[in-house]
């Protein structure tokens, strides 16, 4: 398992594949978002998947599949270093 910096943190790829799987079983609990960090973010997807009894969790579905689309630096670039939230 290769590590980046001095934490000691697994390489993004294997959270590119958690957070993926999350995103497409779980979206509309936001529990993708949660993994990845972003705190305020899975809270407003998540009252969104309430209040939409779900529905929203077609967000989390897509994002799911454009995780897993990507490669492994990609994603580390744009979900990782970068910290963008929504697709």
């Amino acid at each position: 398992m290769e590590t980046q910096g001095n934490y000691n943190q697994p390489y993004k790829s294997e959270k590119k594949l958690v957070a993926g799987i999350l995103g497409i079983l779980l979206g509309a609990f936001a529990i993708h978002k949660f993994y990845l960090g972003y705190t305020k973010t899975g809270v407003i997807q998540l009252i969104l998947g309430l209040v939409t009894c779900g529905g929203a969790g077609i967000v989390g579905l897509i994002e799911g599949i454009i995780y897993l689309t990507k490669s492994d630096e990609e994603f580390d670039q744009t979900y990782v270093q970068n910290q963008k939230e929504w697709f």
